[in-house]
């Protein structure tokens, strides 16, 4: 078993940040750790209040976890402040596992949880230290200061960066959903699987970025990590896409029914 740290946000409606991470590490069967960035207050329908965590106490937590377990991969989430990527940096700089970094800098429904001051240090302080980035177009664009579309983005963004990017193609459109993976050697693999249709969508990007690093923490490769990070994400969506929580962007759901069976074999649930 691998032990995957997350750092990211709490979402009381559990569909992303910490409680989705450590849902989808637990599904692939392994075990996921936490540092938390931020509370939100939030529910399906979006985000209303977020609060820092105090930069003492986020140091507090990485210290207590890395002076007792070993940490085999690391995904990070939402960074509220500068202050907290110092501290980010300064800690990961010093572990050699892979790091997969999902650069959430606005909720769904609007949030905008960075200002350009902590961009611009995460641009030029973290992400050189990462495995892989997963923007979707919109972060893409952001992490470029460019609002013109290319298909060439995920190029410019390992020419300007030299790490990995995976480029999420959600807001693309189509019937397919393609997402392309740009490697810090210039190769280029696109992923492609049928677009489900639901309003279930909460948390993708978490089920998708902590996926490829439990994948990643169990030595498998780039390449492979991200296609079944996507595989996994999709059996998600598929999972929850007829769930009823909530009266907004529903959550996944990445357990199936056998996975709730008494200590004899019979369904939990009926």
């Amino acid at each position: 078993m691998k032990t995957i740290l997350t750092i990211a946000a709490s979402d009381t409606s559990a569909g992303a940040g910490i409680q989705q991470d450590l849902k989808t590490i637990t599904s692939l069967g392994h075990y996921g750790v936490t540092v938390i960035t931020a509370l939100t207050a939030q529910n399906t329908c979006g985000v209303e209040q977020v609060m820092d965590v105090p930069t003492s106490f986020f140091r507090a937590q990485l210290c207590a976890l890395l002076t007792d377990i070993n940490i085999d991969s690391i995904k990070i989430g939402v960074i509220p402040n500068r202050e907290i990527a110092e501290v980010i940096v300064d800690v990961v700089s010093k572990l050699h596992v892979p790091i997969v970094l999902d650069p959430v800098l606005a909720s769904t429904s609007g949030w905008q949880f960075l200002d350009n001051t902590c961009v611009d240090y995460i641009k030029n302080n973290l992400i050189p230290l990462c495995s892989l980035v997963t923007p979707n177009i919109p972060e893409a664009l952001r992490l470029l200061e460019t609002t013109s579309f290319s298909h060439d983005l995920g190029k410019e963004l390992v020419a300007r960066f030299h790490t990995s990017f995976l480029v999420k193609g959600g807001h693309a459109g189509g019937s397919d959903s393609v997402d392309t993976l740009y490697t810090s050697d210039n190769k280029v693999y696109e992923f492609r699987l049928p677009r489900i249709e639901t309003t279930n969508l909460h948390g993708t990007g978490c089920t998708l970025s902590s996926a490829i690093a439990t994948f990643l923490a169990n030595g498998l490769s780039l390449q492979e990590s991200v296609r079944l990070g996507k595989e996994t994400t999709q059996k998600g969506i598929m999972g929850g896409k007829e769930l009823k929580i909530g009266n907004g962007n529903g959550p996944l759901w990445l357990f199936s029914s056998q996975d709730y069976l008494d200590l004899t074999g019979n369904p939990l649930y009926r």
